[in-house]
């Protein structure tokens, strides 16, 4: 799943390149909440992987296994967009002024972007910001897990209150800034996975509850996944369109649940997935790049609609780019720092960060 929830956000900003008139694209131009699913799903994984039983949660070996999982990749797309930055005057390339100024550099590097109010968007990696607000929920997960636990076997009121939450913030989010919450993201971003992340906990406490035939569990997982993408393709209101997203998490979990083997569990769309983390983190740079060196050599305008084949050979680009940050950069680099930080762990220690990698929800 997480590979298609990564490639619609790519499809998403790509297709704003291209000369579709706006309105046309339909599931497209509401791909972007493909991000609200992952704050669901995070939740739902993450209860999983380390909210059952009465074994206590060791929080340092908690944020040391997150913070191996997400800060690799980050890092390394980061510093590759500061040389180009640092190199951009030599190569001739202009930038607006102060948009990469050292203060968003540094609210990037430690994942504090979307934290707090501000007015435009961080433009040092712009997708960097769910990263920013994923930091956030992890810092806070104690507080998550005491309510998790205390609510496990009454997982309505978690979804109770995690609706709650999400209306009273939508509403004070209207009220401060005049959007819905589901448009949040640098500018306190960190909001919208609040409420979120909650509910993702409360769908997994939802679905222990029972074990779905193989034939309901498939005919829900159609119909959520109908119900979904109908309200993304008639451009229903982002917040009915988050309201969907849990029962899809919840059936295509059940699907597993239920026995149900499915395309999902193919090497390749496994390997897919592991690599949707790089994907969604660089394709904005490779964005940045493409239209400059495009601007540079062929004397494109700033504003140029890309072709269909253009767009093609980028996201080729993309997606080759996602595999060797992945193989080369993300898990390398997690390898090392979890051995640093687990080499004696016991035996369930290191399965949980196995298992919050793979995803398996039951």
């Amino acid at each position: 799943m997480r590979f298609f929830l990564a490639l619609g956000v790519v499809l998403f900003h790509y297709q704003l390149q291209w000369t579709l008139p706006e309105g046309a694209a339909g599931l497209l131009n509401r791909a972007r909440l493909a991000v609200d699913i992952f704050f669901i799903l995070s939740g739902f994984i993450l209860t999983h992987v380390y909210l059952q039983g009465d074994q206590p949660v060791n929080y340092r070996r908690f944020i040391a296994a997150r913070f191996a999982r997400i800060y690799p990749a980050h890092l390394f797309i980061l510093l590759a967009m500061l040389l180009l930055v640092l190199a951009a005057p030599v190569l001739g390339i202009g930038l607006e002024p102060g948009r990469f100024n050292a203060g968003d550099f540094l609210t990037t590097l430690f994942l504090v972007q979307a934290w707090f109010p501000r007015d435009g968007m961080v433009l040092w990696n712009g997708p960097a910001w769910s990263l920013s607000a994923e930091w956030f929920v992890y810092l806070a997960f104690p507080a998550y897990a005491a309510v998790a636990l205390r609510f496990r076997e009454r997982p309505w009121m978690l979804l109770a209150g995690a609706t709650g939450l999400f209306i009273l913030l939508d509403a004070i989010y209207r009220q401060w800034f005049g959007s819905v919450l589901p448009r949040a993201e640098d500018n306190m971003g960190v909001l919208r996975i609040i409420p979120e992340f909650l509910l993702g906990i409360g769908l997994y406490y939802l679905g222990t509850r029972w074990t779905p035939s193989p034939r309901v569990a498939i005919v829900g997982a159609v119909g959520a996944t109908a119900l979904l993408l109908l309200a993304m393709q008639i451009g229903a209101d982002d917040r009915l369109i988050v309201a969907a997203a849990g029962p899809f998490v919840l059936a295509l979990a059940l699907l597993t649940k239920a026995g149900v083997r499915t395309f999902l569990s193919h090497p390749i769309i496994i390997f897919a997935g592991e690599a949707s983390f790089a994907l969604y983190l660089v394709h904005i740079p490779i964005l940045m790049v493409w239209r400059n060196a495009a601007q540079a050599i062929g004397g494109w305008p700033a504003d140029y609609r890309m072709g269909l084949l253009e767009l093609a050979a980028m996201l080729a680009v993309t997606l080759a780019a996602a595999a060797a940050i992945y193989g080369l950069v993300e898990r390398p680099s997690r390898q090392w720092l979890r051995r640093r930080t687990f080499g004696r762990a016991p035996v369930v220690e290191a399965n949980r960060t196995v298992h919050s990698d793979q995803g398996e929800p039951f």
